[in-house]
């Protein structure tokens, strides 16, 4: 997948995302293990904070089609800035990460700030934990 590709799927997760209240449109594209994409839009309720957001839709979608693990996602926002996932959607990115997967942020111009999972989320929370390691 090329940079103009995702960036077009990005833009199209953004147009399509329900941000009634907050205004703040955001689209996430993920390529999983198998070369597949996966994309998502955060969706508000008016049950404010109740929803989705963008990640965690791209998460779904992801396994739903099959796919195990995040090797890269992309985020755009209708913002200028970069924007980095919620504490949440950090959570749920660790959930179907490896140790190479790539968290990528693009801001207004495209721009591709990039992240390892290990950078973003230092002290993860995950399932070696439950197992006692």
């Amino acid at each position: 997948m090329t940079k103009p590709e995702i960036i077009q799927q990005l833009d199209r997760a953004i147009t399509c995302a329900y941000a009634p209240y907050s205004q703040f449109q955001v689209g996430a594209v993920i390529i999983d293990e198998q070369g597949q994409t996966h994309a998502g839009c955060n969706v508000e309720n008016a049950a404010y904070p109740s929803g989705c957001c963008a990640e965690q839709s791209a998460v779904s979608n992801m396994v739903i089609n099959g796919g195990k693990t995040i090797q890269h996602i992309y985020i755009k926002s209708s913002s200028e800035h970069a924007c980095p996932p919620c504490g949440n959607c950090r959570q749920i990115i660790s959930e179907f990460s490896d140790d190479n997967s790539q968290i990528h942020m693009l801001d207004g111009n495209n721009q591709i700030t990039s992240l390892t999972l290990k950078e973003m989320l230092p002290s993860q929370f995950n399932a070696d934990w439950l197992e006692g390691k």
